[in-house]
């Protein structure tokens, strides 16, 4: 049952009960086990809640997903390229869910998701763009400025101490990057 149907359902079981034992009863029983089921509820959200990563682990996901992109444009394995960005791509969206606004250090809202918005529908549509066409050149060109957007979002969140810049190395060891690899070698 969802949240909203068992906060209904309570609140039918309270009315229910006050009209069975009258405004002046006792409360019944069900009022009790109803008001039980909400702390229960409560407690089952806030664990839940606290299952979840926060969005400075999400993010890291991110970076290595963006990380092995630069490799996988390098390498020109484009099928690989085009799989990396599409789980950047995710794991930005799944980022910005977890914190839409974020509070900069003087209290304004940093709205993240209209930041996430502007960078799909520029850099990371052109990074598609450039993997479709196969466009080393491209890709690298916009990749670099993608960072700078990256970064751009950092500063507008008050993290200006974390600067992207052009991976070093992959971050996984275990993908082949090279396009014309045989399994498993």
């Amino acid at each position: 049952m969802n949240q909203h149907a068992l906060v209904f359902a309570s609140l039918f079981a309270v009315a229910a009960a006050f009209a069975a034992a009258g405004c002046d009863g006792a409360a019944p029983a069900a009022l009790a086990g109803a008001a039980k089921e909400g702390d229960d509820l409560a407690a089952e959200i806030k664990a839940l809640k606290e299952l979840i990563p926060d969005q400075a682990h999400i993010m890291a996901d991110v970076g290595g997903h963006f990380t092995n992109l630069w490799f996988a444009g390098e390498a020109e394995n484009w099928p690989l390229a085009d799989f990396y960005l599409g789980e950047t791509k995710s794991h930005l969206r799944w980022a910005v869910r977890s914190k839409p606004v974020r509070k900069d250090d003087a209290g304004r809202d940093v709205n993240l998701s209209g930041i996430l918005e502007a960078f799909e529908n520029s850099q990371l549509t052109q990074l598609k763009q450039a993997v479709d066409r196969k466009d080393k050149a491209a890709f690298e060109t916009i990749y670099r400025d993608s960072l700078t957007v990256c970064y751009s979002c950092h500063k507008a969140s008050d993290k200006p101490y974390l600067r992207p810049q052009i991976p070093a190395r992959p971050e996984t060891g275990v993908i082949n990057f090279d396009p014309k690899a045989a399994w498993p070698r």
